[in-house]
């Protein structure tokens, strides 16, 4: 716009000085023989030119055609110049300096530097033919003064015309960087409103599968994909959380678990940066193979970022290669920090949701002790105080064998008491971490074969079958605690198993272990219900549970656990129950 304004303005001065010329040349008196018509000629083609040099500079005119109007001005200055350097004292040949200021103006220092050389001749040449007019001598220190005065004007004029020429460069850069950080800055607003929409469908519910699926929603009409899918990374292996898109229901679904070898997951956590895959045709990753036959070229992949540590990534794939512009990629990038934390609060409200409920359960399980032990407490103690009594009032009248009875039933319910209070303080010891153990090396065969017996020996109600298989290595463990775990799962057998069906024990050695089973005949335990009956305070909730505290399983397998080994059950409603302690030999 500069260039346009400059060669507008000065074809507006040519214009204005075509009338100048025409009454310079009228006016002027005393021509030379043929000057006068050179002189009409003149005008008359600068007048000419100047309205055809008017009408094309109208437009953005090239660096030729400046080039030809400066060489015209400088042409049309030089002849009128020469022409009119009969006259003495008209300053014609000043007119030079006005051709050198327009080169400079128009091409800067080199421009009025090249002028006011090539202006040189002519002013000796002017000089030259005022010295033959005017029959005086040729004054060269006229003509070193105009082309000194010339060369000054130039470097004036240059220098003002460089450092204009500058600071419009530098406005125009600057003008530039402005409309380039106006740009950007809209495109962060825009960025940042998307990632608000995205977060607040994010933070929509503190359901994993709710609060993915809005987001999944919100993404789908950002920024369009064919398939999307959000991993996460846990104890050295991957697992799907969210997927949509193309086959995002057979092929790698939510729940999906991965492995971390030759995945591009493995590269997302160990780098912490967003990777863009272009063109997959040549596959890089494991992944990218079935991606490529469900026609999907390229990807992205971002990290879920907590802070410095990566927990997953979030992908979107395209089918088109080379599909996702820059600030996409941006986007996604910022995508997966919200996510992220997304991720970390639903699973923080997760665990501390299962918190409570175990705290719940866990009240109602030891309400349910207290009111259990009460009843437990109060059914013996009553039967002792009531036997006490009636020995205390009636010893004389009752005969020796009712005594004998009413003596028996002290010592049962008493040895009953003792047991239910054995039984909680093993429990706080266990929990206290108190419970104190004396290894030694078992014969197990021994053990089996006395436990059984001496259970045999206080009933007649089931029978007792021990198997016990020859050559049965010892164990390193604490002997009267796993009588204990041995009783406890005897008694418990006896206790649900029908008169007349036997409880079986069998001992045997099983991949460098043994392992110890007691099956019953009994009403056998609920799938739902085997984890419970492990825990303090568990028992089964359904009409077949027999009177006790439920701690007994709990201290059993506290023990096995105690000995490097395990207590399991296999059940079934109606086909009994086999509870098996495996414990290691040395």
């Amino acid at each position: 716009m500069r260039q346009r304004s400059l060669e507008w303005w000065l074809a507006v001065v040519r214009l204005i000085a075509v009338p100048l010329t025409i009454w310079l040349t009228a006016a002027t008196p005393n021509y030379p023989s043929g000057y006068e018509s050179a002189a009409w000629v003149l005008s008359a083609l600068f007048g000419a030119i100047s309205v055809v040099l008017y009408f094309a500079v109208q437009g953005t005119p090239s660096r030729a055609l400046q080039l030809g109007v400066l060489v015209f001005d400088f042409a049309v200055t030089s002849a009128y110049a020469l022409l009119f350097s009969f006259q003495s004292g008209t300053p014609t040949r000043q007119l030079l300096y006005l051709a050198i200021v327009i080169g400079a103006a128009r091409f800067g220092l080199r421009g009025g530097v090249a002028v006011a050389i090539a202006a040189a001749p002519i002013l000796a040449w002017a000089e030259e033919r005022r010295a033959h007019f005017f029959d005086a001598a040729f004054r060269l220190e006229t003509v070193a003064f105009q082309v000194v005065a010339g060369f000054l004007v130039a470097l004036l004029v240059g220098w003002l015309y460089e450092r204009v020429d500058e600071q419009r460069r530098t406005a125009e850069l600057r003008a530039d960087e402005a409309e380039t950080l106006r740009d950007e800055l809209g495109r962060r607003s825009d960025l940042l409103d998307a990632a608000n929409r995205c977060a607040r469908a994010l933070n929509s519910s503190l359901d994993l599968d709710e609060a993915f699926s809005a987001f999944i929603r919100e993404l789908r009409g950002l920024m369009p994909f064919d398939r999307t899918a959000i991993i996460l990374a846990e104890e050295g292996a991957g697992r799907v959380i969210a997927a949509a898109g193309s086959h995002a229901d057979d092929v790698m679904p939510p729940g999906t678990p991965l492995s971390l070898d030759d995945n591009l997951l493995t590269q997302i956590v160990a780098r912490g940066q967003t990777v863009y895959r272009r063109d997959m045709t040549s596959p890089a990753y494991a992944e990218e193979r079935w991606m490529l036959d469900l026609g999907l070229h390229s990807r992205v992949a971002a990290p879920l970022l907590l802070g410095a540590r990566t927990v997953g990534m979030i992908s979107l794939v395209r089918a088109e290669p080379d599909a996702f512009a820059e600030h996409e990629v941006e986007l996604i990038s910022l995508l997966g920090r919200l996510a992220a934390s997304a991720v970390q609060n639903i699973r923080a409200y997760e665990s501390e949701r299962r918190t409570v409920d175990e705290l719940r359960r866990l009240s109602a399980l030891r309400a349910d002790f207290v009111s259990l032990v009460s009843h437990e407490l109060r059914s013996p103690m009553a039967s002792v105080i009531g036997a006490s009594r009636t020995l205390q009032s009636r010893w004389r009248e009752l005969q020796p064998e009712q005594r004998a009875a009413f003596l028996a039933l002290i010592a049962d319910e008493t040895t009953r008491l003792a047991s239910l209070i054995d039984d909680v303080l093993d429990t706080s010891r266990i929990d206290a971490g108190t419970f104190t153990y004396r290894f030694s090396d078992v014969d197990l065969e021994v053990l089996v074969r006395d436990v059984v017996a001496t259970a045999q020996v206080g009933q007649d109600e089931v029978p007792l079958v021990a198997h016990v298989a020859a050559d049965l290595p010892k164990v390193r463990g604490d002997l009267e605690r796993l009588r204990q775990v041995l009783g406890n799962l005897i008694d418990n057998a006896v206790k649900y198993s029908p008169a007349g069906q036997p409880v079986e024990v069998r001992a045997a050695q099983v991949n460098g272990g043994v392992h110890i089973s007691v099956n019953d005949r009994g009403p056998g335990i609920g799938a739902e219900d085997q984890r419970l009956i492990f825990e303090k305070f568990g028992r089964v909730a359904s009409g077949n549970s027999k009177p006790g505290t439920g701690l007994g399983l709990y201290i059993a397998r506290s023990i096995a656990e105690a000995h490097g080994g395990k207590l399991t059950v296999t059940s079934a409603p109606g086909r009994g129950s086999t509870f098996t302690v495996a414990l290691p030999v040395e």
